[in-house]
């Protein structure tokens, strides 16, 4: 697994533990790898602490994203996994040009299939996409 990859997967961490208690992102970040220092990936722990902190710091826009692509869906019914990947996904896409849009959705899609539930995937897949449209997120090959 490649060191974003496995940074992905520890921001998720993060944000869900974020999403569950008062804690800021520095404490959650902190916490986390005192915590998991062990099994941790060291080569991912830059890219998610950037991630944590990115999410952190715009969640409401990210939210308002989400909000938006996911018509019929408040964020608040959405799991908390499913919410976190595509807070995750939605920051990537609108903060960090330089990861490819195909590579957001897959590695948000592969998230969601492993943490979510059996819809989690398609549900994900098809919000991440519309927010990519919505930002004018075209890959290449497109």
């Amino acid at each position: 697994m490649g060191a974003r990859t496995s940074g992905r997967e520890a921001a998720l961490q993060m944000l869900f533990g974020l999403d569950a208690t008062a804690a800021d992102a520095d404490e959650a970040i902190a916490h986390f790898w005192r915590e998991l220092s062990a099994e941790a990936d060291a080569e991912a722990r830059p890219y998610a602490d950037e991630a944590v902190r990115g999410v952190a710091s715009c969640r409401d826009a990210l939210d308002l994203a989400i909000r938006t692509a996911s018509q019929n869906w408040r964020i608040e019914r959405m799991t908390r996994v499913d919410r976190n990947v595509l807070r995750l996904g939605a920051w990537e896409l609108l903060h960090r040009s330089d990861v490819p849009r195909a590579v957001v959705l897959d590695e948000a899609v592969e998230l969601a299939k492993r943490y979510g539930s059996e819809e989690s995937g398609a549900f994900v897949n098809g919000v991440l996409d519309r927010i990519a449209d919505d930002a004018g997120r075209i890959d290449r090959d497109r």
